[in-house]
């Protein structure tokens, strides 16, 4: 979706609230339904015109805080709310500031828990915040007793994932071109900066990425590991996110005869 079509979009969706939006004196004759744009304009505490530019799909910068307005101005559910600012492309002033760890949501948990072969759960900053006994065997440095369970930490700065991993360096630059795909839905979040900081100073090549600026889709396909006893392992992978939940992943790698 382009940018024009986002600007028709947010344009349509705010004209649609605004006539399903209750007026706050009901009036016998009224050509419009809902509130017309005088009203909306008022409520929100903008100028009439910016209100038709934005219905219109004008080519303007709306800021984050004038759509808070225009939110609360509609009366719009929280996922109204997401939706208005996802299709603004701005971070809603509103929505509170992310933990940097978290418990995973029971649809991720009872699944994990359910698979037989390893699988795991990620909150948004790619914490592990579930796995199951499978999980914790592929990847006993990562996820066992006494490990920082962040998956890029572990990935960019634990010695033991060269190793695991054969083509290491690929797989690492990859894994962080996926995770700044997710950092669009956390600007100005503090804990991702003192996260992204932190791992800058611990590895070159996470700093050396972060700066490329790389930004890739997370896709499934076959990932190899090397364990010192079972030697080379093979697994298509596969990645999901709760409907509930879109900020989580779940993680599953299902054995695979395929290989590299």
């Amino acid at each position: 979706m382009n940018a024009d079509e986002r600007r028709k979009l947010l344009g349509q969706f705010v004209r649609s609230h605004r006539e399903r939006t209750t007026p706050d004196t009901v009036v016998r004759r009224r050509r419009t339904p809902g509130l017309r744009r005088e009203e909306l304009a008022a409520r929100a505490g903008i100028g009439v015109t910016w209100c038709a530019w934005i219905e219109q799909g004008r080519e303007i910068s709306v800021s984050s805080e004038t759509l808070a307005r225009l939110a609360t101005a509609l009366a719009l559910t929280p996922a109204e709310r997401v939706y208005l600012f996802e299709l603004a492309g701005r971070r809603d002033p509103a929505a509170p500031q992310s933990i940097a760890t978290s418990q995973a949501p029971e649809a991720v948990s009872a699944l994990v828990q359910a698979l037989p072969y390893p699988a795991y759960g990620l909150d948004r900053f790619w914490n592990a915040c579930c796995w199951n006994e499978a999980a914790e065997n592929l990847f006993a440095d990562w996820l066992g007793d006494d490990c920082q369970r962040n998956l890029l930490r572990y990935t960019f700065t634990v010695p033991s994932a060269r190793k695991l991993l054969p083509d290491w360096e690929e797989r690492a630059r990859r894994l962080l071109a996926e995770f700044r795909a997710d950092c669009a839905r956390m600007l100005n979040d503090a804990a991702l900066d003192s996260l992204v900081g932190q791992l800058c100073s611990e590895s070159d090549l996470f700093a050396h990425e972060w700066q490329a600026q790389t930004v890739m889709a997370r896709e499934g396909g076959l990932r190899t590991f090397v364990q010192p006893v079972d030697g080379l392992l093979s697994y298509a992978q596969h990645t999901f996110s709760p409907a509930e939940r879109p900020d989580y992943k779940l993680v599953a790698l299902i054995p695979s005869r395929e290989q590299p």
